[in-house]
């Protein structure tokens, strides 16, 4: 297969399997300028699947770093209204959310952290609604990923054709290439699907983590539900938000996590790296947090609001799993969570929760789930690492052993 029909088959995907476009329907794209071919591609198969209209948000990275180098403090402490009304527009529509990230995880190296932080809680609280409407699958919503060139630098520096190499890494993630790639993603999903199941019949109350610097428990309220990278909007269409994806998820107890976790590979946060860093729990809460390299920056997304400092997530993603097994370190979030069990700091999905769709934000609290304006995954996955799931009773099961399925 040529690379011009991986690319057709891979904008074919988006559109199909990811977003789910369904005729009739408004899409909007958040991209940069490094994806412009792509996105153009993604556009004429969304128009080919019936869309109504797609609209293009681009931004340029080069600008965005010009912003935060040069924009005066009260900037950092607004959020356009342009793009609120924007975003707001397409849910009253039932529209669909796309985004195509070319990533370059040292876009904001240097960049003082408390510019960084005002800029994501002005944006977190500007977009509630459409944080809102994303988090309860109101929409269909998908991001995917192709290279940039200094993305591919960072991942391949050794290699004389970077973009292809990241190309070729990307391809394979997403399945393309080995024949048809709906079929093996219907396939795939069906087997996380299995995973979710198993895990929602044994209805473990609490998990316990151990690997070298992580010894932690996690508790899972009731009506916990696992989940895949499946969902379903409210009209029940189908769409797979992150694409790759290896995981099956579910939410966690808001104030019944103890101990300490080390993650495993870096976290690139607002264009830094963040890693070699330790998460001490206490009731729920981050006591202690320290980081080898982005300490200020961990501080920082620590303190963004009262639901930075608990956990929203709990992930489960084998280091047996395609990405993982690549060897491959991709330093960007949607590729890194899918080769590591991870966990995020942050808002809490409701549709982990029974009823949790139905639920206006305010109301998750009493159901023992955290909310914030963050979430951010962490990886802290590896092959020494062994998870036990412990049921009502006080029983002890493993589900992990040396960072696979134990069943």
């Amino acid at each position: 297969m040529s690379f011009q029909d991986k690319l057709a088959q891979y904008a074919e995907l988006t559109v199909r399997v990811g977003v789910n476009i369904q005729p009739g329907q408004e899409l909007l794209i958040a991209t940069t300028t490094d994806t412009v071919e792509f996105t153009r591609l993604v556009v004429e198969k969304a128009y080919e699947a019936g869309a109504k209209q797609v609209h293009v948000a681009f931004s340029d990275p080069s600008v965005i770093r010009t912003h935060y180098e040069l924009a005066p403090d009260a900037a950092f402490h607004e959020f356009p209204d342009w793009v609120v009304k924007q975003r707001d527009a397409i849910i009253d529509h039932k529209g669909a959310f796309l985004w195509i990230d070319a990533e370059d995880p040292d876009l904001l190296t240097g960049i003082p952290a408390k510019r960084l932080s005002d800029a994501q809680k002005s944006a977190g609280k500007a977009l509630e609604r459409y944080r809102q409407a994303v988090g309860s699958d109101k929409i269909a919503w998908s991001i995917v990923a192709i290279p940039s060139e200094k993305w591919a630098q960072k991942v391949f520096p050794d290699e004389q054709d970077r973009m292809a190499a990241l190309w070729q890494a990307i391809f394979q993630t997403v399945r393309i290439g080995d024949g048809d790639a709906v079929a093996l993603w219907q396939e795939h999903i069906a087997n996380l699907e299995r995973r979710a199941a198993a895990l929602n019949e044994r209805r473990y109350r609490k998990l316990h983590y151990r690997a070298p610097g992580t010894d932690l428990t996690i508790g899972l309220p009731d009506g916990h539900i696992w989940m895949s990278g499946a969902s379903r909007t409210p009209d029940q269409v189908p769409f797979i938000a992150n694409m790759p994806t290896e995981e099956v998820y579910t939410v966690p107890a808001k104030l019944e996590v103890e101990g300490t976790v080390r993650n495993t590979k870096p976290l690139v946060y607002q264009g830094n790296i963040i890693d070699g860093f330790t998460l001490r729990f206490e009731n729920g809460r981050i006591t202690q947090a320290r980081a080898e390299i982005g300490q200020e920056l961990l501080d920082e997304l620590l303190l963004a609001d009262e639901g930075a400092a608990y956990l929203g997530e709990v992930a489960l993603v084998p280091v047996e799993s395609p990405i993982s097994a690549s060897g491959i370190l991709f330093y960007n979030t949607l590729f890194d969570e899918n080769a590591s069990n991870h966990l995020a700091i942050g808002d809490s999905y409701p549709t982990c929760l029974e009823g949790g769709k139905d639920l206006e934000r305010d109301q998750l609290k009493d159901y023992g789930l955290n909310t914030s304006i963050v979430h951010e995954d962490f990886m802290i996955g590896s092959s020494e690492m062994d998870i036990d799931g412990i049921t009502e009773d006080g029983k002890t099961e493993a589900i992990f052993r040396k960072g696979n399925w134990a069943f």
